[in-house]
């Protein structure tokens, strides 16, 4: 096992998702008021550090509140991923509105996303060919690649560029007017949303430009400071997070639609990474992945306690990973490529680095 990885040693059989999902019926319980109060105060927050990093003069302050932008667009983020699952108020359409509001920081088109993420990537969590999200290559794969393609390949699976990685691979590719070889479907709504996250960004730039104009000081620090490093520091978090929710050695890939449903994916495919300070709940608690996963419609303001029943009645199930950064760049060294034939992690050369079905290699 990885250092400090919680399992229990044998784990019993189990249990239907159906089952385990009526676990979680008393939990799930929605409150608007609740919500809406999450959602006024993050808004604030981000409008208050946006409004700091962009009036202060001193540049070292600038920065800070640029990093600060960038963990609150995440915050935003996590509320509209909420509203977009329809588990944040009891409304549907207040839902909807309220995910597209909150997804613009990050400048999320709100259908493009609901598709990917609701209906592919919790659809079919780690089956090869239809879940995209930091999708393996094979040694074959990897090999059969340019050049270029494979130093990129290398960069995206250091651990250094996550936010390259969720900048290139799915904003750029799958979240903003994306084509047809990355979105065959073709919606209306789509382009709509689309529209609107580029009507937000333009104005966004251009408030930018006229208040750098009206006070004479540099337009790119300020659309750095303003812009470019808040979306940058998101991009990190975003591919940070989506990375190691479904990316450890003991975490598999299936490429066989049969074999990948009797796993249970809905448990084995997740990681519930655990955080020191604080920090699980400074990101609305979306670290408590495997409860998410298992019921959609568990709240963020509830998966804490969604998260602690299921890890008490699935012992030995579910990966609970302690963060550190010694297992983060143990995980990025050995998660990167996979065989599907062997069921295992392995390196760009083929070595194994984890045994069958996700069992550690030394």
């Amino acid at each position: 096992m990885t250092n400090e990885t919680r399992r229990a040693a044998e784990p019993g059989a189990m249990p239907h998702r159906k089952e385990i999902r009526s676990w979680l019926i008393p939990i799930a319980q929605h409150n608007t008021a609740t919500a809406l109060r999450l959602v006024l105060l993050d808004l604030l927050l981000f409008a208050g550090v946006m409004a700091f990093t962009v009036l202060s003069r001193t540049p070292a302050l600038q920065l800070v509140g640029a990093l600060l932008a960038g963990f609150m667009i995440a915050r935003l983020f996590v509320i509209g991923h909420d509203a977009c699952h329809q588990s944040l108020t009891r409304h549907r359409r207040l839902n909807r509105w309220i995910g597209r509001l909150v997804f613009l920081p990050s400048l999320t088109p709100y259908s493009l996303w609901e598709t990917g993420h609701n209906v592919v990537h919790h659809g079919y969590t780690n089956l090869r060919g239809v879940d995209f999200v930091w999708q393996p290559l094979t040694l074959e794969e990897f090999r059969a690649l340019p050049p270029h393609r494979r130093l990129l390949e290398s960069v995206y699976r250091s651990g250094w560029a996550p936010w390259l990685y969720y900048v290139v691979e799915i904003w750029w590719k799958r979240m903003l007017f994306p084509n047809r070889r990355y979105m065959p479907t073709r919606r209306r709504i789509f382009t709509l949303d689309c529209l609107l996250v580029s009507a937000f960004a333009a104005a966004w730039i251009g408030g930018l430009l006229a208040l750098a104009i009206h006070d004479g000081r540099s337009a790119a620090w300020l659309l750095t400071v303003g812009f470019a490093l808040p979306f940058l520091v998101w991009n990190g978090f975003m591919g940070f997070v989506v990375y190691v929710h479904h990316t450890h050695p003991e975490v598999a890939w299936h490429e066989d639609k049969r074999r990948w449903s009797a796993a249970q994916p809905f448990v084995s495919t997740t990681v519930h990474l655990t955080f020191r300070y604080g920090m699980g709940a400074a990101l609305h608690h979306i670290m408590e992945h495997t409860a998410h996963h298992v019921d959609m419609s568990v709240p963020l303001y509830l998966l804490r306690a969604a998260q602690r029943l299921l890890e008490e009645r699935l012992r030995g199930h579910i990966v609970v990973q302690p963060f550190s950064w010694r297992w983060y760049a143990d995980t990025a060294r050995r998660c990167k490529l996979y065989d599907f034939r062997r069921g295992c992690w392995t390196d760009f050369r083929g070595r194994a680095t984890s045994g069958p079905a996700g069992e550690l290699l030394t």
